[in-house]
């Protein structure tokens, strides 16, 4: 396995779980462990630290709040086989809802976190209080799963400096204000053995080898759908509305499997819904968890 070293002054992890096969996950969390349960779960190539605005904002909502490191991202563990699958992020899943001792959570996940928040919860693995999608569904648009790739292959040889990094997520998001701080990025990144600044992620996540099963999650992800249905387990489908992965017909598909589900369209964020309008979203999440039965 390759040499990892956090950056300076990156934030450590305020608690590690034993995932599927001792693979350790990392997290965050905020509020009263009496409260209900809500895990956030990131978008591939993300790490905890991007939910760690709503997280404190719904814990300021008395709700106890758990945001955490797909395994080979941020913190968490790279997997000593290079498993990624869904399989293996929902076993992590389920280790730690076991560890946390709430079985029914809120499951808001992003992208990645999404599709394996819906085939756990569809597929019955999870007994989840609610479930919030964030820019997923079963029918997403192949050019915009590429841009996504694409970012994420790029520089495989590292950075120089972090200025490098600013420069490559503006490229990917040119929506969003480029930062005049860049310690922020730090959280991000890591140093191999040479010094150099590479992304937090386990190149092997990327890997050829996971195409077949990476294109076989759709059809995973739309019996999910269909099996959530039946269940009528409380769903909100959160789309940014400069998304182009995923489209406006592509949301309306999902809400044509699910017709129970709620449906929030943030007209001026992209893929990255929480990162670019995080006021909007939350307040989205909010409303939508307030609306739920009492337990």
């Amino acid at each position: 396995m390759a040499t990892r070293t956090r950056l300076p002054g990156t934030p450590e992890p305020m608690q590690m779980f034993e995932g599927r096969a001792g693979v350790r996950i990392a997290a965050d969390h905020w509020g009263d462990p009496d409260r209900a349960l809500i895990l956030l779960l990131h978008g591939g190539g993300q790490t905890r630290h991007a939910w760690k605005g709503t997280g404190e904002q719904l814990a300021a909502q008395s709700m106890w709040v758990y945001s955490l490191d797909s395994r080979g991202h941020g913190d968490s563990d790279w997997s000593p086989d290079g498993d990624y699958s869904q399989d293996a992020m929902i076993g992590d899943l389920t280790e730690v809802i076991a560890r946390l001792g709430d079985q029914q959570p809120v499951l808001v996940g992003a992208s990645m976190g999404g599709g394996v928040s819906l085939c756990a919860v569809g597929e019955g693995l999870v007994q989840a209080r609610a479930l919030v999608l964030v820019d997923m569904a079963p029918r997403i648009e192949p050019e915009g799963a590429g841009r996504i790739m694409d970012f994420m292959h790029q520089k495989p040889e590292g950075f120089d400096s972090l200025e490098e990094v600013a420069d490559a997520i503006a490229s990917y998001q040119p929506q969003r204000k480029r930062p005049r701080s860049l310690d922020g990025l730090k959280k991000n990144v890591r140093l191999d053995e040479t010094g150099r600044i590479r992304w937090h992620w386990d190149p092997a996540f990327l890997g050829d080898g996971r195409r077949g099963e990476i294109d076989a999650r759709w059809d995973r992800m739309q019996e999910a759908a269909e099996q959530l249905a039946d269940q009528k387990v409380p769903t909100l489908l959160i789309r940014g509305g400069l998304s182009d992965v995923l489209s406006e017909d592509g949301a309306r598909a999902f809400l044509e499997t699910c017709p129970h589900a709620e449906y929030v369209n943030v007209t001026d964020a992209a893929h990255m819904v929480a990162g670019d309008r995080n006021d909007i979203f939350t307040s989205a999440v909010s409303e939508f968890l307030k609306g739920l039965p009492a337990r």
